[in-house]
């Protein structure tokens, strides 16, 4: 009798062993298998000679699926890192870093190949790269072995083209290389830079966004190694690559590669150890990396690498305007500093970019008789008003109403929006300036990835004088008649409970500052602050990311706050809040605390959205000094929070590192 011990995409630390029907069988395989009612695709992780299960009780597979390899070694000890180290189940982690349609017990619809181009493709042509790219190009490519970079850029300076020789050089010696992206939205015009550069090489594109045959067939493709370059999301990690000889990261600050539900896991974090164990380089490149990368660069821990100019020998970094707002009359919060720089644009032909990142029209509808607001039934927070879809909608939960005529309450009609969302100032731009081409480009204009292709097209072709933006426009874009940058209602983060918030007001601020002079034309940012004698404004100003990451730094020392400390998260969900916080409650004493003298368990309070989808959440904050105290920690205290009796509806879940609080 062959037993298979098999791996399965439950909230389970533990896997099942089934009997296995004759033919080819082999650790990585997938195989479909009965499970309670129904059935399973799970993959094989061992094959033991015998079970603690008698025989007489083991369940026979049904099927052994070989119509591809088995997933290989490497791929396995990435998946049991994650699973050891953000306390997921393995079987969890193993199958989701698979395509959906390899998850499925019935086959999805196979979509055909794309057609490759015929003909002979030109010759890309090259530009000329700076003193400073060729410096950073060979440090890189002199590596041996493992080697982490950290590759500090001030914006426009060419990180990406330094992305692309190391990618070519890759392909040279015959490896694959994996380019991660933050959001699906940079892909487009990285993906068109990607396939004329390489016209000849097949590039796999990995995004939650693809069809689920279209991931699949990417995937596979990566996979067998048909596929030399890999181009994706946070996922994209996980993918098997058989000839792996290079990762690189960009935007490696964005929160966006924390996973925030499921398996909470750094796809930046994953891509360091994937780097280490298989002993390759790995490049990380931000204008404004994450303190934690900082101080590892500072440090020594990664190669510092820095490109301080602008790639184009025209382009000057943009001059930052501050805006002194207390003593002035806004109107709809544009200040008339910036209102006429922009009407100086538009008389001069060229594009300029508002930037508040909140969409809708207002925060909240409030009534001014009986002070009722727009509160979402579902979450502790605001509904937002929508005016163009005539709609009041959570952003949260994603709940809706129609806008009411009347207070729900007191009747009272007067009733106004309150605050500023890009949708009013659309509306107002649009009144100021009735001659101009004003285009919205927020999550609400640019739903899908085909949508947003069509807003870059009409902002390349000139289609568009003013851009009204979130943060969706902060990175990674390349708008050269773009010449005027305006930053409306930034102060709100200075004040904001999160403690990361300075760093990432700051990194979206240089980001989106970033956008303005990136060609032959100069750039100018005004941002509007009620402020201005902030150091992170004055920072700003000098362009010297360096310096106020270095005091940041000092701050985080002082207060003992990563990455001077390491954090684990204990959250819990319940219909009442008092369930959420017995439960946080019976875990603080699972441990005796002498066991573990270096970690400490703050005390069990409502997290700042303390309501979600009609459930009331908490949270436990677990903190230590020392990273191996910490998952020797975590590692014990799971166990023994899986024997907690909790109420049916309550929900609980650990996260290591986490980035929200």
């Amino acid at each position: 009798m062959t037993i298979a011990r098999v791996a399965l995409d439950l909230p389970l630390h533990r896997l099942f062993d089934y009997r296995v029907p004759p033919g080819p069988l082999a650790v990585g395989l997938r195989i479909r298998v009965p499970f309670g009612r129904g059935e399973k695709i799970g993959v094989i992780v061992e094959l033991p000679g015998t079970s603690e299960v008698p025989g007489d009780q083991l369940k026979d597979a049904l099927q052994v699926l070989d119509d591809l390899p088995p997933l290989p070694d490497d791929f396995f000890q990435l998946c049991e890192f994650a699973s050891n180290y953000y306390q997921a189940p393995l079987g969890e982690v193993l199958l989701q870093a698979l395509p959906p349609g390899l998850r499925k017990t019935r086959s999805v619809k196979r979509m055909a190949r794309r057609a490759k181009a015929t003909g002979k493709p030109q010759e890309p042509q090259l530009p000329q790269l700076t003193g400073e790219q060729e410096v950073a190009l060979e440090q890189v490519s002199l590596s041996r072995g493992y080697a982490p970079f950290l590759l500090h850029g001030v914006t426009g300076s060419g990180k990406t083209e330094v992305y692309l020789r190391l990618i070519a050089r890759t392909l040279e010696q015959g490896h694959q290389a994996l380019l991660l992206v933050p959001e699906i939205n940079l892909t487009p015009q990285l993906e068109a830079r990607i396939r004329s550069r390489f016209p000849q090489i097949q590039v796999a594109m990995l995004h939650s966004e693809l069809a689920e045959a279209a991931r699949e067939r990417e995937w596979k493709a990566a996979f067998l190694g048909e596929a030399r370059i890999i181009v994706g999301t946070r996922l994209s990690v996980f993918t098997p690559l058989p000839d792996l000889g290079l990762i690189v990261v960009d935007e490696e600050h964005d929160p966006s590669y924390k996973q925030q539900d499921g398996m909470r896991y750094s796809a930046r974090d994953l891509a360091i150890y994937r780097a280490s164990h298989l002993k390759i380089p790995i490049l990380l490149g931000s204008a404004t990396p994450s303190l934690e990368s900082w101080a590892h660069g500072t440090h020594g821990r990664y190669t510092l690498l820095t490109l301080k100019e602008r790639a184009v020998a025209a382009a000057s970094l943009p001059r930052i305007r501050l805006v002194d707002t207390r003593r002035m009359n806004l109107r709809d919060g544009i200040s008339p500093q910036l209102l006429e720089a922009l009407g100086q644009r538009l008389e001069a032909g060229e594009q300029s970019l508002v930037f508040l990142n909140r969409r809708g029209y207002a925060p909240v509808l409030s009534c001014t008789a009986c002070g009722w607001i727009s509160r979402c039934k579902r979450c502790a927070a605001n509904m937002v008003v929508h005016l163009k879809d005539q709609r009041l909608r959570c952003h949260h939960c994603g709940f809706e109403v129609r806008i009411p005529r009347a207070c729900p309450t007191c009747g009272n009609q007067d009733i106004h929006p309150f605050g500023r969302g890009t949708q009013r100032l659309e509306a107002y731009l649009a009144e100021q300036f009735p001659q101009a081409r004003i285009l919205r480009v927020d999550r609400d204009s640019a739903k899908s990835r085909k949508q947003w292709e069509a807003l870059l097209e009409r902002i390349h072709g000139g289609e568009a004088d003013i851009l009204v933006g979130t943060q969706m426009l902060a990175k990674g874009h390349d708008f050269p008649r773009l010449t005027l940058v305006g930053a409306v209602g930034a102060d709100a983060a200075l004040f904001a409970a999160d403690w990361r918030a300075p760093e990432r007001l700051f990194a979206q601020l240089m980001q989106v500052a970033g956008r303005a002079g990136r060609a032959d034309l100069p750039g100018e940012v005004i941002i509007q602050t009620e402020y201005t004698d902030q150091p992170l404004y004055g920072a700003l100003q000098a362009h010297d990311y360096p310096r106020y990451a270095d005091t940041l730094l000092q701050e985080r020392r002082q207060a003992g706050f990563p990455p001077y400390t390491f954090q684990a998260m204990l959250r819990a969900e319940a219909p009442h809040m008092e369930d959420a916080l017995q439960f946080l409650q019976a875990a603080t004493t699972l441990l005796p605390q002498e066991h573990y003298p270096e970690v400490l368990l703050y005390d069990p309070v409502p997290m700042r959205l303390s309501r979600m989808w009609s459930l009331e959440r908490g949270q436990l904050l677990v903190e230590s000094p020392s990273r191996p105290q910490l998952q020797a920690f975590l590692s014990t205290w799971r166990e023994g929070l899986d024997t907690l009796k909790t109420p049916s509806r309550l929900r609980w879940h650990l996260e290591v590192d986490p980035l929200e609080f």
